[in-house]
């Protein structure tokens, strides 16, 4: 089945049945439409008895098509590279911003509802209680993976609509554009895939499970495959999503070179121990991450302004908690004699600065 119909399937069905009500989505009927229509749509490919010369466009890295073009063109045009002919006034005076409004919307409404679902399960006591009252779902563990599991489709089939609405623009122009608009995505922190949350409820996920000595779960119909691996040469989270989409989390902190600890996630999507996050922002671990310079820059993409609104990974260090006692329990001893010499140390400066010394 094509992808346009099953999106459109999914939309009139299982949306609207899984209380997905008043959410945002990519419009992707009408975005292909609109593609079509562009004056720098190939025709329709020809009949192969009269067929005219073939010209290969390069789709992916990986993908070759063949698409025919009309003797007036087969001259000029076979031999060009791969860049726009020239901009389209159809396209672009509002595909890129029209798209941009649709896909801001997506994110905001699945982060806020990740972020909802989450809290109901870490949070205790009265607060646990109260959350779970406004919200009106049930408290087992059942209902909190069902509803993951809305999640994880609704980002999936989202996520999988705009690549797909990209790669059909630069295919149609004969652009990069659409690649270059996902990478402006990334560094606009709207990526779906690359979403905190997403790692979140994939933890979640795990988290709950009554399993515990299998490393494969079985996941209803949001993760098709969901495997923990902390034994190999690395540890890894690897979930394979709708349509084979395939997400994967080394867990391996890139500043210490050590399953992270404590982990938080930058603004970029970069995933760090709290501890060697603090370090490259040249701030202390009790400080916290909220007083980081906006200029500080994150240590692999080089991002500025990525601290102030890192989110820490509560679930996933709940996982490596489960998962890797031995090693926590080593981490919290080292860290938690760190934090104590960074206090003494901070205390002791304040006092120079009180007396002058």
């Amino acid at each position: 089945m094509k992808f346009g119909k099953k999106y459109h399937q999914y939309l009139e069905s299982e949306a609207r049945a899984l209380r997905l009500q008043g959410c945002s989505y990519v419009e992707f009927k009408r975005h292909k439409k609109l593609l079509k229509k562009c004056p720098h749509a190939p025709p329709p490919r020809a009949p192969p008895a009269i067929a005219h010369s073939c010209s290969l466009h390069l789709v992916d890295e990986t993908t070759v098509v063949a698409s025919a073009l009309p003797p007036c063109q087969t001259d000029s045009t076979a031999s060009l590279p791969r860049k726009c002919f020239s901009s389209c006034a159809v396209c672009d005076a509002n595909f890129f911003p029209t798209l941009m409004e649709e896909i801001s919307a997506v994110v905001d409404w699945f982060n806020s509802r990740a972020q909802q679902l989450l809290d109901c399960h870490l949070a205790s006591g009265f607060r646990k209680y109260l959350l779970l009252f406004k919200r009106s779902v049930a408290t087992d563990q059942r209902a909190l993976i069902q509803e993951g599991k809305i999640l994880v489709n609704y980002a999936s089939m989202n996520a999988i609509a705009i690549r797909k609405i990209l790669k059909k623009y630069d295919k149609v122009h004969s652009c990069d554009e659409g690649r270059a608009f996902r990478a402006r995505l990334q560094t606009m922190h709207a990526e779906l895939l690359q979403s905190p949350w997403l790692i979140e409820l994939a933890a979640l996920y795990i988290n709950l499970s009554d399993s515990n000595s299998s490393t494969t779960l079985s996941l209803p119909d949001g993760f098709a495959i969901c495997k923990w691996d902390f034994n190999g040469d690395r540890p890894v989270i690897l979930c394979t999503l709708l349509d084979s989409l395939k997400l994967e989390l080394d867990l391996t902190c890139s500043i210490c070179l050590d399953t992270v600890f404590d982990p938080v996630s930058l603004a970029c999507g970069h995933i760090f121990c709290n501890s060697c996050a603090c370090s490259a922002a040249s701030i202390l671990t009790v400080q916290g991450l909220k007083v980081a310079n906006r200029a500080a820059k994150c240590p692999l993409c080089r991002l500025d302004d990525v601290y102030m609104s890192a989110l820490h990974l509560a679930e996933l260090n709940i996982l490596i908690k489960n998962r890797c006692r031995g090693y926590w329990e080593e981490r919290l001893q080292r860290e938690r004699t760190e934090r104590l010499q960074q206090v003494k140390e901070h205390w002791d400066k304040q006092v120079q600065a009180v007396m002058g010394l």
